[in-house]
Formats: structure tokens, sequence, C-alpha cells
């Protein structure tokens, strides 16, 4: 039987945002190639700038749903690019902060990059004022 051939960049992220919903950290994180980089141009002084590896991602992702509990990811946007394998997203997270039952709302960009049906590369472009609740602390952060 022949080999399924890996997602398309679009169809990978969307599944990656299911997972997130149902809170499967570690099948997202098997979607990212071992020596993948996430990155955060914004990130406020105190928070991770650059995950480097598949570890480090898991690492910093492990714990995500005891802080953040999305509920969904509303004005999806998925734009394709001239550059194989690269899209651009946008969307917002909706959900509540489990701490304190407030309300989440976080709009993002996201640069993606995919290879052979894996995540190498992702820069995500939130934006750090929406988390300045102690309740949104990740691994990583040291304010």
């Amino acid at each position: 039987m022949p080999a399924t051939p890996p997602l398309a960049p679009g169809d990978l992220y969307r599944h990656g945002l299911r997972l997130l919903l149902d809170k499967k950290i570690d099948d997202w994180v098997a979607l990212w190639a071992e020596d993948g980089v996430m990155e955060f141009p914004f990130a406020p002084d105190g928070w991770p700038r650059r995950l480097e590896g598949r570890e480090a991602v898991a690492a910093y992702m492990r714990d995500y749903p005891d802080h953040i509990d999305l509920h969904d990811f509303p004005e999806l946007r998925v734009h394709e690019t001239t550059e194989p394998g690269t899209i651009v997203v946008e969307m917002r997270g909706v959900g509540r902060l489990v701490r304190t039952g407030a309300p989440f709302d976080m709009t993002y960009i996201a640069v993606v990059e995919v290879r052979d049906g894996r995540i190498t590369a992702y820069r995500d472009y939130w934006n750090p004022l929406a988390l300045q609740d102690p309740a949104t602390d990740f691994p990583g952060s040291t304010r």
C-alpha cells in the first residue's frame, strides 16, 4: 500500500489547531520536525524568544492547558505564499484563563514553514500586552 502523502501546510496547521482545542499537546508537538524552531519576535522581557528543537517546544507547551483553556479559533485565515511550504496565518484564539476564569481573547499572525509534513519553523507574532495577567505564565517565563 502506498504511503499517505503529508498534509499540505494549511491542512497541517488546521489539524494542529484541532489538537490544541482537544488539549492533545503531545500530538501537536508530534507535528514538529526534530529540529523545528519556534520564535516569538514580540516576546516581552522574561519570556522566551526562541525555542530550538521539538523537545524545547514540548517543554514550553506541556502545561498550556493548565494556563489557557482554548475554546475556539474564530476568524482563521490561512494564506498560501509563493515560497513552497510557507503559510501566513491570521487568527483569534478565544477561551478562558484557567487560574482566574477571566476571558482569553488573543489575535495572532504566524509565519509557518513546513517540510515533509512537519513544522520546521513557526514565528508567532502575538500581542504581549494581552498577557499581563500572571495566570498566563508559561515555562521559560521569568517575570
